[in-house]
């Protein structure tokens, strides 16, 4: 979430990238962590949390889940 406030605050308008990912919405990470997250614990709120760290979730998740 800081980091789409700091996007949108410090864009350049003529910077179509930085436009682009406010514009697209969820993004891949996000969508990792949020199905992850459900899936262990069956929370909306966990997963919305989740959902907001993203790629650090998956890569905790990744070190720390046990062998099935």
């Amino acid at each position: 979430m800081l980091l789409c406030i700091s996007t949108t605050v410090f864009a350049d308008s003529g910077d179509s990238v930085n436009t682009t990912i406010i514009r697209n919405g969820i993004g891949l990470g996000s969508a990792i962590a949020v199905t992850i997250s459900w899936s262990r614990n069956k929370s909306i709120l966990l997963a919305v949390i989740h959902g907001i760290l993203s790629w650090f979730y998956v890569i905790y998740y990744a070190a720390v889940r046990e062998n099935e």
